[in-house]
């Protein structure tokens, strides 16, 4: 699994994950949207022997989206490698020519090629290790910038395809698990209103477009023009201890008021979790969170951080199929057959 699902700082009761992306574009290209496919094509034969120099992890991975079945694209895209705009997750529809997507083994740095704009440059580090992931991202950027012509004004700063891009071109999300406020719909909203006042916004699991799925939330910024890079940092540093906080004193007030409640609602899920023949995957993050929050709160043995956050990837519909080496890796199942395969799969690792 990808290095950023290890599990191994002093936040990750609540904080997942945190992420930095860098949108760039290439002088004398048009934007994505506007970009034909010969263009897309030889801009893409510039970037690679370049990504390819960068030795991502020690050696970059390249793959083109119109060589990938249906399957993978889902497989990168749950492993938060390409978004839904780099390439469709839908049977009928066509992959445009030139994109592609390069990351290293750990998965934790890599750069998409004609998304919305010409490189996306993403790190991901795990718990809440926002400095060492901007880092690594500036790192690679600076690389990139000393060997590709990239759009720059000095008036506006990195030109962008999204106008709320324009400026750093600087996206930096963190994922929060807060099983305990979502609990309480009213505490839920004020997590909401404290971001928007902050100019952040909370977003669902793959992000934008994305709903919430098994309590897990992205917190980002919304927009980069007038705001340079620590200042747009600072404001994730200053709130998300906030939020964690905050979700770990409601934890603990539910754990006070409702311990046999939470303590059998959180049994259930394991038992659910271990004895299911069928099961879609909406309902197993859903159970999967409320295990995870029985582990963080001392109330079950035997499970680990690590192995939680592997599941909630790997119970999703491209992993499912991908880890069946008797199923077709070239078109979907039909959701029966994924739902049982994903039940067996937690029985496997959970009972």
């Amino acid at each position: 699994m990808s290095s950023w699902l290890t599990g191994t700082t002093s936040s990750d009761d609540v904080v997942v994950s945190c992420r930095i992306r860098l949108a760039r574009n290439l002088r004398d290209y048009p934007f994505a949207s506007r970009l034909v496919e010969d263009r897309a094509d030889e801009l893409a034969a510039l970037v690679r022997p370049v990504l390819d120099d960068a030795s991502l992890d020690g050696e970059t991975r390249w793959v083109p989206m119109e060589e990938t079945s249906l399957i993978l694209r889902l497989v990168l895209r749950e492993r938060h490698l390409i978004s839904r705009d780099l390439a469709p997750v839908e049977e009928a529809t066509p992959v445009p020519r030139g994109r592609a997507v390069a990351f290293g083994k750990s998965e934790g740095i890599s750069v998409m090629v004609n998304e919305e704009d010409h490189l996306r440059i993403q790190s991901i580090g795990s718990g809440f290790q926002l400095d060492d992931t901007f880092d690594a991202a500036v790192e690679l950027d600076r690389f990139l910038e000393s060997r590709l012509p990239f759009a720059f004004s000095e008036r506006l700063g990195y030109l962008t395809g999204c106008p709320t891009n324009v400026g750093t071109g600087l996206r930096a999300s963190v994922m929060l698990h807060l099983p305990g406020i979502s609990l309480v719909r009213s505490e839920l909203e004020k997590v909401f209103t404290a971001a928007q006042r902050t100019g952040l916004a909370v977003r669902g699991l793959y992000g934008e477009g994305s709903r919430a799925a098994g309590d897990f939330f992205q917190i980002s910024n919304q927009v980069t023009l007038g705001r340079d890079e620590q200042s747009l940092i600072d404001d994730l540093r200053a709130l998300v201890p906030v939020i964690a906080n905050f979700e770990r004193k409601v934890r603990e007030a539910l754990l006070d008021d409702q311990r046999s409640a939470l303590t059998d609602r959180v049994s259930k899920s394991l038992g659910v979790l271990r004895t299911a023949r069928s099961m879609a995957t909406d309902v197993a993050l859903a159970h999967l969170s409320n295990v995870r929050l029985g582990h963080t709160l001392g109330l079950i043995d035997g499970t680990r951080l690590e192995l939680l956050n592997a599941l909630g990837v790997q119970v999703q519909r491209g992993h499912i199929q991908a880890l069946n080496p008797d199923k077709d890796k070239e078109s979907l199942l039909e959701a029966s057959e994924r739902d049982v395969l994903r039940a067996g799969l937690l029985r496997k690792h959970l009972s």
